[in-house]
């Protein structure tokens, strides 16, 4: 019998310990976790968004994709977060968000959780992977939160139990989406060494910040992956106002 939170399966993922809580409105909101809140008008950002990969990711039949940048605080998770729950509230696709920045994790925090164990934990422990999965109290959400690596995360990205564990979820998940929030291109040779587990990347490019040099660079990087388009965060130009029939709203 297949495990399901609130009513709702999770695929063929028999995951029967998975922590289920309820997060704090307030802190959503301080972490501009958008898609969690109600009638933010920048939610549809997300789901303009959430069509086009998704559509990219059933017409190839792909079920999972990792998101990164080229350099840090560019709003990678962000990104993550927001789309994870984006495809959640679709109302037929489960996902399975994992926070695979092994330097510097803050999915579990952005969404104001509280956990024991991550993935650093599963990796270097003997902890099962159902004693870490966490229902944040959204539909059809569930996330494998990280913890940072005291040691080399290039050895724990690359080592047999990682990449076990990838094909593990992507075998068992294969109706669901697994989304992995990947660590910056150029801090280091982690999303490199994961790049050839996955089936897709999506890059965010942070406005402003980010150099044709780095744009350039990045797309180098990621070469040998099927890119499903670039996100520009943090950008300085207002949302679009739209008039149909309603009163619009602009952020």
């Amino acid at each position: 019998m297949n495990k399901s939170i609130n009513g709702y399966p999770l695929d063929s993922i028999r995951y029967t310990k998975t922590h289920s809580v309820i997060i704090d409105q307030d802190v959503l909101r301080n972490n501009r976790v958008i898609m969690g809140l109600n009638n933010d008008p920048r939610a549809d950002l997300f789901r303009v968004l959430r069509t086009n990969v998704l559509k990219q990711l059933r017409e190839n039949n792909w079920n999972s994709f990792a998101i990164t940048s080229a350099t840090p605080e560019a709003g990678k998770t962000f990104i993550s977060i927001n789309l994870a729950i984006a495809i959640a509230m679709e109302g037929n696709q489960s996902v399975l968000l994992v926070d695979a920045d092994l330097k510097c994790p803050r999915v579990g925090q952005c969404l104001g959780l509280e956990w024991e164990f991550g993935l650093v934990d599963f990796l270097k422990r003997d902890i099962s992977l159902e004693d870490i999965l966490i229902n944040p109290g959204i539909e059809r959400l569930v996330v494998l939160p990280g913890n940072n690596s005291d040691n080399n995360s290039s050895e724990l990205i690359s080592s047999r139990k990682m990449v076990n564990l990838i094909q593990e979820i992507k075998s068992h998940y294969k109706s669901g989406i697994i989304i992995f929030d990947f660590p910056p291109l150029f801090a280091a040779d982690d999303a490199l060494l994961f790049m050839p587990y996955i089936d897709a990347a999506l890059l965010v490019v942070e406005d402003g910040k980010n150099t044709p040099d780095e744009l350039q660079h990045s797309m180098h990087i990621l070469e040998q992956t099927n890119l499903l388009g670039l996100v520009l965060n943090k950008s300085t130009q207002p949302l679009p106002t739209y008039q149909y029939g309603y009163v619009s709203e602009t952020g």
